[in-house]
């Protein structure tokens, strides 16, 4: 993780100057790379976290550099969420002009820069609903970014799940002639459909994580009080609720895929290579093997832990 102080200071001529420029506004992909801090990594996650099964919702502050957007920080907002989708209302507006008002008052000169919500247990990308939403930032308030996280998994499997992500412009998508292939993700059977359907409307960012000296000290200071935490941090036998609704999604994709090669018997029978590459039994053989290995991973940290 990178520890470095200089990407703290704010050059406000520097952003007037791209602002005014909006070299995004010429090239779609403008922005390939996203830098996040440690601070606005453990607001989002702690967030996310204590929404459980509902969709929470927040804003980001930062900066842009020449191909980079920089999150510095992050802000909760109080909307109304369920286990599908997080719509802002009026009173999260209100609280966010508050907070930005707040923010200047204490020299905070950072801009909003972005939204993030969280898709517990199921991947970090972009649904319908999440397109039209940045779809309308970025139109009225670009440079803007989407970041998706998932407590859910990166609880269960200590690895971190966030996604950042941008959309295209309707002309560039409309120019697109093949479809995208969304990056292989474990996704539930009953969100493939929107996990696909607009693939072709967005774009990934390579997301990396920054830290300050002090950040860097700090951390270097706890390391020993961590190496013995680690021994007792939640895995994937924590939360046997994950495990059990992995295993019955990959249960339900090979019945829709067994249905499916009986309904085409007479096709497939002859063509390997299409059976091969049926998307249903693709994603569930792919979908164990995932499982298979944070399973494998979990029996090993609990027999370490069980040793020591």
């Amino acid at each position: 993780m990178e520890a470095n102080d200089d990407i703290y200071r704010f050059d406000g001529k520097q952003q007037q100057d791209l602002l005014a420029a909006k070299p995004w506004a010429s090239d779609p992909q403008f922005f390939k790379v996203v830098k996040v801090s440690v601070n606005a990594l453990l607001k989002m996650m702690t967030h996310a976290r204590t929404g459980g099964k509902i969709e929470v919702m927040g804003m980001l502050f930062g900066k842009v550099e020449i191909g980079t957007m920089i999150v510095m920080d992050c802000f909760a907002l109080p909307v109304e969420g369920s286990e599908t989708r997080v719509n802002a209302h009026t009173e999260a507006y209100e609280y966010m002009s508050t907070f930005l008002d707040s923010a200047r008052k204490v020299n905070r000169l950072e801009n909003i820069i972005g939204w993030y919500h969280s898709h517990p247990g199921y991947g970090c990308w972009l649904s319908g609903i999440d397109v039209g939403t940045e779809m309308i930032n970025q139109a009225f308030q670009d440079p803007f970014l989407a970041i998706v996280v998932d407590p859910v998994r990166t609880i269960a499997t200590n690895r971190i799940h966030l996604g950042a992500f941008r959309t295209l412009p309707m002309e560039v998508i409309a120019s697109l002639k093949e479809e995208i292939s969304p990056e292989y993700q474990s996704i539930p059977l009953e969100k493939i459909e929107d996990f696909g359907a607009h693939a072709n409307a967005y774009y990934s960012l390579q997301v990396s994580y920054f830290q300050s000296e002090l950040d860097s000290k700090l951390i270097g200071a706890m390391s020993t009080e961590s190496a013995s935490n680690s021994l007792k941090s939640p895995n994937i036998f924590t939360y046997p609720g994950y495990t059990t609704d992995q295993v019955l999604d990959i249960v339900r994709k090979l019945k829709a895929s067994e249905q499916q090669i009986i309904d085409n018997d007479t096709d497939v029978r002859y063509d390997y290579e299409r059976v091969k590459r049926d998307t249903k039994l693709e994603k569930a053989a792919r979908d164990s093997c995932k499982l298979t290995t944070e399973v494998i991973r979990g029996i090993m940290t609990q027999i370490i832990k069980d040793r020591l």
